[in-house]
């Protein structure tokens, strides 16, 4: 008897033990992949022109997350190999894909016509946006942003190449800056993150 008293509370001590340890695992905070961002402020709107030829507004996409990035369609390694993974993560979403937007701001807009953003997005997913505008334009909501953008010499074929900051930036459903990717970011954690944001 004394043998099954001492076993019965090293069983619910154990049970104890379990319990509490799969509480702190169940509950443990969520960790990000990309920089989290805790402003309160909503971020800078601005209007550019779409792919379409429309004139389109940050705040357009309310209630869904925005992924928005600095780009162009010259660029011979950094934007495409980013927007691939944007492909691969929405695809990883399935169905939740349909709350994301993904938004290419060119920091070419000499080259990059509407048209010209079309065709280069349309290559990665048809949901793709692209924004154009004049430079004075694209560059005062690059400031917004803190991107850089600068033309630097490239080759017979490109003529130039543009210098750009590659981060990435998501903005949740209620126009709030949330995340900042660096560029390089899987596209499995990239899910993983808009995936936790859209719970």
């Amino acid at each position: 008897m004394k043998y099954r008293t001492i076993a019965l509370v090293l069983a619910g001590a154990l049970m104890i033990l379990v319990t509490g340890w799969l509480g702190l695992y169940l509950v443990k905070p969520y960790s990000f992949h990309g920089q989290l961002i805790q402003s309160p402020d909503v971020a800078p709107d601005f209007t550019l022109t779409s792919t379409n030829g429309q004139l389109v507004s940050l705040s357009d996409f309310r209630g869904q997350l925005v992924v928005l990035y600095f780009g162009y369609t010259f660029c011979p390694d950094v934007c495409p190999t980013t927007l691939f993974e944007y492909k691969q993560a929405l695809a990883l979403l399935g169905p939740q894909a349909d709350q994301v937007q993904v938004i290419m701001v060119t920091v070419d807009p000499e080259r990059d016509i509407p048209e010209t953003l079309a065709q280069y997005l349309t290559r990665f997913s048809p949901d793709f946006l692209g924004l154009t505008g004049t430079l004075d334009e694209v560059s005062t909501v690059a400031v917004l942003y803190g991107i850089y953008f600068s033309k630097e010499a490239g080759s017979v074929a490109t003529d130039y190449l543009v210098n750009h900051t590659a981060s990435q930036m998501v903005i949740d459903t209620e126009g709030h800056l949330k995340l900042v990717f660096p560029y390089g970011t899987s596209a499995e954690d990239i899910a993983a993150d808009l995936t936790f944001l859209l719970r």
